[in-house]
């Protein structure tokens, strides 16, 4: 199985089907049946930044959607520790990407992940050398 890493914004347009992001996420991560056809990781940070508006708004609906989506496609929480850091300040200083972007590509490329999932650009070019990138913006089968 696909061991792959969405950034937090795949992850909420996975989650709370946003257009025209999820059909093209779907199609990706799960098989005809709607099963999981990949592993995804994930760090304490994106389980932060995923739940920050559906707990303002103390939308209960979206917070238990995205227990399903852990509960159904992450088996992997990485700790973000010195070594996670330490990549992601090289990629911050060298690429000039913001602190939670390269948290998220360092878990990624720590973690060992053969893909990291984004429609940024720029965190998509400071993956380069890395990682394999899937750009979610692009329809599916374009860079797979």
């Amino acid at each position: 199985m696909l061991c792959i890493y969405l950034d937090t914004n795949a992850t909420i347009y996975f989650v709370e089907k946003v257009a025209p992001y999820y059909q093209g996420i779907r199609q990706r991560m799960t098989d005809a049946q709607g099963q999981p056809k990949v592993h995804c990781v994930i760090n304490e940070l994106l389980l932060m930044e995923v739940r920050v508006r559906p707990m303002r708004e103390q939308d209960q609906a979206t917070l238990a959607s995205f227990e399903g989506y852990f509960a159904a496609f992450s088996s992997q929480t990485v700790p973000m520790n010195k070594l996670v850091f330490e990549l992601a300040t090289q990629l911050r200083v060298r690429h000039r990407v913001k602190t939670p972007d390269a948290l998220h590509l360092a878990t990624a490329i720590y973690a060992g992940c053969d893909q990291f999932w984004t429609n940024d650009e720029r965190l998509a070019k400071a993956a380069e050398g890395h990682i394999d990138v899937i750009n979610i913006g692009e329809p599916h089968g374009t860079n797979t």
